[in-house]
């Protein structure tokens, strides 16, 4: 069943996020044009567990810096899922998001953050797009997260508009969004929102 209508008072089954709306975005009637990028977030609760998943995308053909963002953003996710491994820390995963982005000249907001998932759909611990490596929490095997970078074309600053949901960038640049729900093994990350995953199989 879809997670996030109703949840703590969100009014639509999916957060439909465009160009300058990092996430939150309320579905209504705003045309699409060419040009534009759009994030879906969308959440599932099945068997009392949650999943929690998101991707930005191209309105036909979109800028140079647009298309680089994205391709940055899930970049910065990958490199994230990468660090994700029992032993390492909470840092390393968030350190690893940060070096991508700004490494190519992005903004990682900072108000927003990833989050533990399971039987909540937001948990312990709170997973930062930017930190110090060898810091934080210990990432043991079993732990769920979801891991979710949030990136700008500018400034990291966000504004929420007069909805209390939309939130947007302060300077009104273009911003990007990539989520996945990983689960922490001994030697990897197990991606549980992508198609094919085991998890996915077993239901």
């Amino acid at each position: 069943m879809a997670a996030f209508k109703g949840y703590r008072g969100f009014p639509a089954n999916t957060c439909v996020s465009v160009n300058e709306e990092v996430v939150h975005g309320i579905p209504g009637d705003r045309a699409l044009v060419e040009g534009d990028i759009v994030s879906i977030d969308v959440g599932v609760k099945k068997d009392n567990y949650f999943g929690d998943g998101a991707a930005t995308f191209a309105v036909g053909t979109i800028s140079d810096e647009a298309q680089n963002l994205l391709e940055v953003t899930q970049l910065a996710l990958m490199k994230g899922i990468e660090q994700a491994i029992a032993g390492h820390h909470l840092g390393d995963v968030s350190h690893a998001i940060q070096k991508c982005v700004e490494g190519m000249g992005f903004s990682v907001v900072r108000d927003l953050v990833g989050h533990g998932i399971g039987i909540q759909m937001h948990e312990d611990p709170q997973v930062p797009n930017y930190g110090s490596a060898g810091c934080g929490p210990l990432l043991v095997e079993g732990m769920v997260l979801a891991i979710e970078p949030m990136v700008t074309a500018g400034s990291w600053e966000v504004d929420t508009l007069d909805d209390n949901w939309t939130v947007v960038t302060k300077d009104r640049s273009l911003a990007a969004h990539f989520e996945h729900t990983v689960a922490i093994c001994d030697q990897r990350a197990e991606i549980l929102t992508q198609p094919g995953s085991r998890a996915l199989r077993r239901l």
